[in-house]
């Protein structure tokens, strides 16, 4: 038995470590993915503000350098918004990765130990009835508990995205009305 039990403990670490493993991939490429997101967001924004830049010493007039502060403004917010858009993206969806990682060596390891339960069950003397059934009995209310609290997470996570998506869309569509606000004054002033 305690071959099996040596056999078990061995076999029950390297899961560990490759469910470790696993999480951490994950979080490096969440990491990867967030630091190529920032990149790409100052090297838009540099080449962005360079361009703003010689086309405000070349205007005429200060009605033409603010409608082109007007025009920056409005593509400002689009990017803003298309830059907050990535990286809910980018963290919901590890967030859901990660999540179903869980719950998968979570599913897995309730199935090891309901094999452990039926090997002991099928094993236990005679005589030790009673015993055997309060452990399968506790085994199984255990499992019930924790199937319960990830369907009780998986909700909550559901819930928090549908806010999350609803918040973002609202903040969206209150900038954007905004700026297309101050847009169209600018170009009232201007045509003045």
């Amino acid at each position: 038995m305690s071959s099996l039990s040596g056999e078990h403990a061995v076999a029950s670490q390297r899961v560990s470590f490759e469910t470790l493993s696993d999480v951490w991939a994950k979080a490096f490429s969440c990491i990867e993915k967030l630091t190529e997101l920032n990149l790409r967001a100052f090297q838009s924004t540099l080449a962005e503000n360079q361009a703003v830049a010689g086309a405000a010493l070349s205007t005429k007039d200060a009605q033409e350098l603010f409608t082109l502060q007007a025009k920056r403004a409005q593509a400002a917010t689009e990017e803003a918004q298309s830059y907050w858009r990535h990286l809910y993206n980018i963290i919901f969806s590890t967030q859901a990765e990660l999540a179903a990682s869980a719950e998968a060596h979570l599913k897995q390891q309730q199935h090891n130990v309901q094999a452990f339960v039926d090997t002991v069950a099928n094993n236990a003397p005679a005589g030790s009835e009673a015993a055997v059934n309060a452990f399968q009995s506790a085994v199984v209310t255990a499992n019930e508990a924790t199937s319960a609290t990830i369907e009780a997470g998986k909700r909550a996570v559901e819930q928090a995205l549908k806010i999350a998506e609803n918040n973002v869309g609202a903040a969206e569509a209150a900038s954007t009305t905004a700026t297309r606000e101050v847009v169209e004054q600018a170009k009232a002033t201007t045509k003045k």
